[in-house]
C-alpha cells in the first residue's frame, strides 16, 4: 500500500509540473517526509521521498521517487568536509537508500533532507527566475515579499545549498520559502496543501508585482525591419534555411531539430535588446545545461534574402564556435570533462523563429521551451531592473560539473538511428507502414507521406507523439506536393537523413490491354515520381553536408519478364536505374542510395488489396486468398514474404554495418532465380 504521504507528494507534483509558470520540463524537485515500518526491525523509521534525478514532476511516478533514510541523510552533516569537497556527498545518498529499487538521488537531495520542513518544493518559474536574476533582487525580493520569503545568494546546487536554505528556515520561522539568486525557488511547508499553497503564492506574487511594476516595454522599441514575416513568408523562408541551420549546428555530432514561430519569440528577436541580451546567455542551471550559454542570433533583418542569410549565418556559426572554445578554454581544468562540442543549440533568426536542437526530437524541442522560459525571465528581469545571470565561470562550473558528466555517462546508449529523420512515402500502410515502424523502433524521427493525409496522420498517431512521427499529404507526381512534404518534414524535425521511395502501384494487364493512360499513371507515380522526390531530397541532403541515404522500393520485376506486367515492370526498371545513376551523382555528398526488391508482398499490400491481387492470381490460375502461399511456393526458400522483411532491409541499409555499400540492390524475394542479379 502506497504510504499517504507518498500519495500527496505524486498529486501535488503532477499537479504544479502540469502548469509551464511554475516549472520547466524535468525541472525543480519535489519532496516528502513520513513514517514506515522497517521490515527489518518493525520499528517505526523515518523515511524521505524525493523526486529522483532526470524526473520530471509533471508525470511523476511513486518509480521516480529516492528513498532515502531521514536519520542517516541528516547525519551526514557529521561528515561533511566542506564546500570545496561538497560532491562527496552525492555518493554519500546511497549509503542512506531505504529498500530496493526506486531513482538515484539527486544533486538537489540535501536541499529536502536537511530543511525542517514535512513537504518542500523547488521550482523554477519565469517569474521567480526574474527577481533571481535581477541585478538588484536582493532588495527585490523583499518589496515583493516581505518578511515571508528570504533571498539566497547564488550558490551552485548542493550539500552546501542545502544546509544554507535549512539554517535561513531555522532563524526565519516567519518565512515560506526562498528565492535562489539566479536560479529559482524553493517553498516549503507542514502539510502537502500548504507546501502547495506556499510555492504557488510566491510564484503568482512575484508575476503579479512584475505586472504592477514593471516597464511596459522592458526590451525596448521595435527594430525597424526586425518585425516578424507574414506567416505563409515566415515558414517558406524557415524551410529554406532549416537544413543549411541543421547542418551547422550537427558539425560535430548529428542533431535533430525543432522549429517555433511563436510570438513570443518573434516579438523578442524584434526588439532593440535583443542581441545585448541573447549575448549574456540564460541564467538558471535548467536553462543553459539545455541550451547551452548562450544562443546564436542572426544579425540580419527579416528581409535578407536566403543565400544571404545562409552567407552570414556560416560565418556566424564560425565565430560561435571559436567563442566556445575560448569559453571553455577560460574555465576548464586538468579535472573538467572534454569539450562536448562547439555548435550552438539554439539559433534566433529574425523576423522568423527559433531553431533548437538536441539528441532527438523531445531534446530539441525542450530546449526550445527553455529559451522561451529564457526570452520570459529576461523580459521580467528587464522589467523591473537589469537582467544579470550567474557568471561564465559558474555557468562553466555547472555545465562540465563531474557530476553532470556522470549523468550525462548513465544515459542509455542511443539506438541505431537515433538522430536520424526519416521520410518514407506511401507509408499509411503495407510495406512503407512497415518500414516507418521499424525505423521508428530504431529511435529514428519519420515523416509518415501519403496520399491520403488522413491516414497519413493516423498512421504517425500510431508510432507516437509528434516527437516521434508526423503525417503528411503527398502525391508523388505532383512536385509542389513534394516541396511541402519536405518542407512540413524539415519543420517538424530540422531536416532530412533517409528518404524512402516506396509510394507505388499496379495495374496486371497483357501489352495489347495496357492503354497509354495505364502507361502514364504509373510511371507518374513510381519512375517520375520517385525521381522528383530524390531531387527534393537530395536538395536538403547536400545542403546539410551530413550524408544521408535514399532507398528505392523497387521489384523483383525490375530485372524479371513476367506474363501481363508491361506498365508496371518497365517503371521498376525505371527505379532500379535510378538507384544506379543517383548513386554515382550523390556519392561525393556523403549520400548513399541503394534498392531493395521485394516480391509477393500480399499480406498488408495496397497495392494487391486494390485490385492487383485479383488480376495476378486470375493470371495464374488460383485464388486471390491463395496468393501470398502461391508466391511462397515457387520460391528456393518457400517462405512467404512479408512487409517487415523488406523493413529489415531498409534498416540494414540505412544502419551502421553497411556504411561503405551505395548502388545495391538487395532482393527480398526468398528466392526467385529468374531475377538473380548478374
Amino acid at each position: 500500500m502506497t504510504n499517504p504521504a507518498v500519495s500527496d507528494l505524486i498529486t501535488r507534483s503532477n499537479r504544479l509540473g502540469a502548469d509551464p509558470k511554475n516549472t520547466n520540463y524535468a525541472g525543480g524537485n519535489t519532496s516528502a517526509k513520513g513514517t514506515e515500518t522497517d521490515p527489518v526491525t518493525g520499528e517505526p523509521v523515518e523515511l524521505l521521498w524525493v523526486k529522483g534525478s532526470g524526473g520530471d514532476l509533471g508525470t511523476l511516478k511513486e518509480s521516480g521517487l529516492a528513498v532515502l533514510r531521514l536519520d542517516r541523510m541528516r547525519a551526514l552533516v557529521n561528515v561533511y568536509p566542506g564546500v570545496e569537497r561538497e560532491d562527496e556527498m552525492v555518493a554519500a545518498f546511497d549509503y542512506c537508500l531505504h529498500g530496493k529499487g526506486g531513482a538515484a538521488p539527486s544533486i538537489d537531495t540535501a536541499m529536502h533532507g536537511l530543511v525542517d520542513a514535512a513537504h518542500v518544493d523547488h521550482l523554477h518559474p519565469d517569474s521567480g527566475i526574474a527577481i533571481a536574476t535581477a541585478a538588484d533582487g536582493e532588495e527585490l525580493t523583499a518589496k515583493a515579499f516581505g518578511e515571508k520569503v528570504v533571498w539566497v545568494p547564488w550558490r551552485r546546487p548542493g550539500f552546501q545549498l542545502g544546509l544554507d536554505i535549512a539554517d535561513i528556515k531555522s532563524k526565519n520561522p516567519q518565512a515560506i520559502g526562498c528565492i535562489l539568486g539566479g536560479h529559482g525557488i524553493t517553498a516549503w511547508g507542514d502539510t502537502s496543501e500548504e507546501a502547495e499553497q506556499n510555492s504557488l503564492w510566491i510564484i503568482e506574487t512575484a508575476a503579479a508585482y512584475i505586472a504592477a511594476n514593471g516597464k511596459a516595454d522592458p526590451f525596448g522599441g521595435v527594430r525597424a525591419g526586425f518585425e516578424a514575416l507574414p506567416d505563409a513568408e515566415r515558414r517558406a523562408k524557415a524551410a529554406a534555411l532549416a537544413p543549411t541551420v541543421r547542418g551547422l549546428a550537427s558539425t560535430d555530432k548529428p542533431m535533430v531539430g525543432h522549429f517555433t514561430d511563436a510570438d513570443v519569440v518573434l516579438d523578442f528577436l524584434a526588439s532593440e535588446k535583443a542581441p545585448a541580451l541573447a549575448e549574456l546567455g540564460t541564467s538558471c542551471p535548467d536553462h543553459f545545461l539545455r541550451t547551452k550559454v548562450k544562443p546564436l542570433i542572426l544579425d540580419l533583418p527579416a528581409s535578407a534574402s536566403v543565400e544571404d542569410s545562409i552567407a552570414r549565418l556560416q560565418e556566424l556559426h564560425e565565430a560561435y564556435r571559436a567563442d566556445y572554445q575560448a569559453y571553455y578554454d577560460a574555465h576548464a581544468t586538468a579535472d573538467s570533462p572534454a569539450i562536448r562540442g562547439a555548435d550552438p543549440l539554439i539559433v534566433l533568426i529574425p523576423g522568423v523563429g527559433m531553431f533548437s536542437y538536441g539528441a532527438n526530437k523531445q531534446t530539441a524541442r525542450v530546449a526550445g521551451e527553455f529559451y522561451v522560459n529564457a526570452i520570459n525571465v529576461m523580459r521580467g528581469a528587464e522589467a523591473l531592473s537589469t537582467y544579470s545571470p550567474i557568471s561564465d565561470a559558474e555557468k562553466f562550473r555547472i555545465e562540465y560539473w563531474a557530476l553532470e558528466e556522470a549523468k550525462l555517462q548513465r544515459m542509455p546508449k542511443p539506438k541505431t538511428h537515433q538522430g536520424r529523420i526519416a521520410l518514407v512515402t506511401g507509408a499509411a500502410s503495407g510495406i512503407g507502414k512497415a518500414i516507418a515502424v521499424r525505423l521508428a523502433a530504431e529511435g529514428a524521427c519519420v515523416v509518415i507521406a501519403d496520399l491520403d493525409l488522413e491516414k497519413a496522420q493516423a498512421a504517425a498517431a500510431e508510432l507516437g507523439n509528434t516527437d516521434v512521427a508526423i503525417g503528411v499529404a503527398a502525391n508523388v507526381a505532383d512536385a509542389d506536393a513534394i516541396q511541402a512534404a519536405f518542407d512540413a518534414g524539415v519543420l517538424a524535425f530540422g531536416g532530412v537523413d533517409l528518404v524512402v521511395n516506396n509510394a507505388g502501384l499496379s495495374l496486371s494487364k497483357p501489352l495489347l490491354e495496357t492503354t497509354e493512360k495505364d502507361w502514364d499513371l504509373q510511371h507518374d507515380v513510381m519512375a517520375k515520381g520517385s525521381f522528383l522526390v530524390s531531387k527534393a531530397a537530395a536538395k536538403i541532403l547536400i545542403e546539410q553536408k551530413l550524408g544521408g541515404d535514399v532507398i528505392y522500393i523497387s521489384s523483383k520485376n525490375s530485372v524479371f519478364a513476367g506474363p501481363n506486367n508491361i506498365a508496371y515492370s518497365a517503371t521498376k526498371a525505371d527505379q532500379a536505374h535510378q538507384v544506379r545513376l543517383l548513386a554515382v551523382e550523390l556519392g561525393e555528398h556523403g549520400v548513399r542510395v541503394n534498392g531493395i526488391n521485394p516480391d509477393g508482398v500480399v499480406r498488408g499490400s495496397g497495392i494487391f488489396a486494390s485490385g492487383w491481387g485479383a488480376n495476378r492470381a486470375a493470371t495464374y490460375g488460383i485464388k486471390e486468398e491463395d496468393l501470398g502461399q502461391y508466391y511462397a511456393n515457387r520460391t528456393i526458400l518457400k517462405r512467404e514474404v512479408v512487409p517487415e522483411n523488406v523493413a529489415d532491409a531498409v534498416y540494414v541499409l540505412t544502419g551502421p554495418e553497411l556504411t561503405r555499400t551505395t548502388g545495391l540492390h538487395i532482393p527480398v524475394d526468398s528466392g526467385v532465380a529468374a531475377a538473380f542479379l548478374r
